[in-house]
C-alpha cells in the first residue's frame, strides 16, 4: 500500500488516498453554534490541500453540553443550510467529508453555566486548574438514553446536510471514552463495572447511528488506545472493544489516546509510557489491527512523509495529521508531488502542564483562525501569545453563550 493508493470501506465507499484531515477543534462556530464564514474557508483550503478524509473538529449533539462556547452544534434542522454549505465545501475536491460528533460529559467548561454530566461524580484533576470544571452529575438511565437518541439524531441530520460520514467520538476523555474508562465510571448498574457494561453506551450509540442513516453513510470510532493514567482504560480493553465494533457495521475506527489530564494526544502520558516522538500510536494501532474488522486509523503526531509512509507500509490503512495541516494545509499534495514538507510547532516546555496542553491547543487554534482568515499561519507565535488571545475569545464567547442560555435561546 501507498499513501496516494484508494480504501475502500466496508460500505462500499471509497476514500481517494489515505491521508486523513485529522479532528481538531475550531472553536469558531457562529452565534448560531453553527459554521461561521471563517470555518468555511478553513475548510476550503483543507478541500484544495489534497487529503483524501476530511474529519470536522468537535460538533456537539446538545446545544446545552459543550466543549467550550465557540463550538458548533447540530440537534435539529434550524440551521442545515449552512451545514450543507459545509459539506459541500468538503466534497468539492474529491474527499470525503465525516462530521466528528461528541459530547463533552464532565471535560465542559464551568464558566458556560450548565449542569455538568458524567457517568459518575468524579471531578477532573488538573492540580489548580481543577477549579475551572465543575464537578458533574451523575447520569440517570434517562439521561443516557437521550444521549444515545441525540447522538443518533446527529449523524442523521449529518447525511441530509450532505457529509459522508460521521465520527463517533470516543476518545480523549469525552462522555464516551469517560463510560469506557474505570477511572470515571464507577457506576454499580448496566452501564458500569466489567467492560461489557462500560461499552455498552459505545455500542449502543453505534446501533442507534445505523438504525437511522443509510448502509452507504460511513460510521467511524475514534477510540483511546489507552487512557496513558494508572489504572485507566488499557490496551487489552481498546482491543476488545474495536473486536465487539467489527459487529456493528463499523467502516473506520481511529486510534489515539490520552484525556484532558493526560494529553497522549500531544505525545504526554501520565502512567509512565514513553511514547513515539511521531506517529504516537502506530504500535497500538498494528497491534489491534490482529482484531480489527474494520479499516484502522491511526493519528497523533504525524509530519513527514516517510513516517506516514511506514505507517502505511505497516498494514494501517489511514494517517490521520492534524498539526502539520493546520501550518500547512497543502501538505497532502506537496508530498504527492515528491516535496519533503514537514510542518511543525516548536514544543512547550512549561513547568505546569495542564497550562502547557492549553497553550499547545491555543498555538494550533491561532493557526486555523489565520488559515479561516486567508492569511498565512505563523507556526512561531508566542505560545503565551496564543494563549491570552483564546482565552480572552473563550470569556467573551462565555458572556454571549450564557446570555442567550438565560433569555431561553437554544445554543
Amino acid at each position: 500500500m501507498s499513501l496516494f493508493d484508494t480504501l475502500v470501506l466496508p460500505n462500499g465507499s471509497s476514500i481517494p488516498n489515505r491521508i486523513a484531515k485529522a479532528a481538531m477543534e475550531e472553536t469558531m462556530a457562529d452565534a448560531d453554534h453553527a459554521p461561521s464564514g471563517t470555518v468555511l474557508r478553513l475548510y476550503e483550503a483543507w478541500a484544495e490541500g489534497g487529503a483524501g478524509l476530511i474529519i470536522s473538529g468537535n460538533v456537539m449533539v446538545d446545544g446545552r453540553a459543550l466543549t467550550g462556547a465557540g463550538a458548533m452544534v447540530l440537534e435539529n434542522d434550524r440551521h442545515l443550510d449552512r451545514f450543507r454549505r459545509w459539506a459541500s465545501i468538503g466534497r468539492s475536491r474529491g474527499a470525503q467529508i465525516w462530521l466528528q460528533i461528541n459530547h463533552p460529559g464532565r471535560q465542559m467548561p464551568g464558566n458556560l453555566g450548565q449542569p455538568t454530566w458524567a457517568p459518575s461524580a468524579v471531578p477532573l484533576e488538573l492540580g489548580k486548574m481543577s477549579r475551572y470544571f465543575n464537578t458533574p452529575r451523575e447520569m440517570t438511565a434517562d439521561a443516557i438514553g437521550e444521549v444515545i437518541r441525540r447522538f443518533a439524531q446527529t449523524a442523521r441530520l449529518a447525511e441530509r446536510a450532505g457529509f459522508t460520514g460521521v465520527e463517533i467520538h470516543a476518545a480523549h476523555g469525552y462522555l464516551v471514552s469517560q463510560f469506557l474508562s474505570p477511572l470515571t465510571n464507577r457506576r454499580e448498574d448496566a452501564w458500569g463495572g466489567c467492560l461489557e457494561n462500560r461499552a455498552r453506551l459505545l455500542l449502543d450509540i453505534v446501533k442507534a447511528v445505523r438504525v437511522l442513516v443509510s448502509p452507504g453513510f460511513a460510521v467511524a470510532v475514534k477510540l483511546n488506545s489507552a487512557d496513558f493514567q494508572r489504572g485507566g482504560f488499557d490496551p487489552d480493553e481498546a482491543r476488545r472493544v474495536v473486536a465487539w465494533l467489527g459487529e456493528q457495521a463499523v467502516d473506520l475506527v481511529e486510534i489515539s489516546g490520552g484525556s484532558y489530564e493526560a494529553p497522549a494526544m500531544q505525545g504526554e502520558a501520565r502512567d509512565g509510557r514513553t511514547l513515539a516522538r511521531e506517529a504516537y500510536f502506530a504500535d497500538f494501532a498494528r497491534d489491534i489491527q490482529a482484531v480489527a474488522a474494520m479499516p484502522v486509523m491511526v493519528t497523533g503526531g504525524i509530519r513527514r512523509r516517510p513516517v506516514a509512509e511506514q505507517v502505511i507500509g505497516s498494514g494501517v490503512a489511514m494517517v490521520g495529521i492534524g498539526t502539520a495541516l493546520a501550518i500547512d494545509p497543502h501538505l497532502p499534495d506537496d508530498w504527492r508531488l515528491g516535496r519533503d514538507s514537514a510542518p511543525e510547532l516548536a514544543p512547550i516546555r512549561w513547568r505546569n502542564k495542564p497550562l502547557a496542553s492549553l497553550a499547545a491547543m491555543a498555538v494550533v487554534r491561532f493557526q486555523l483562525r489565520r488559515l479561516g482568515r486567508g492569511r498565512d499561519t505563523d507556526p512561531r507565535v508566542s505560545p503565551l501569545r496564543a494563549l491570552v488571545l483564546q482565552q480572552i475569545s473563550d470569556a467573551c464567547r462565555a458572556r454571549r453563550y450564557r446570555r442567550r442560555m438565560a433569555q431561553g435561546v437554544p445554543g
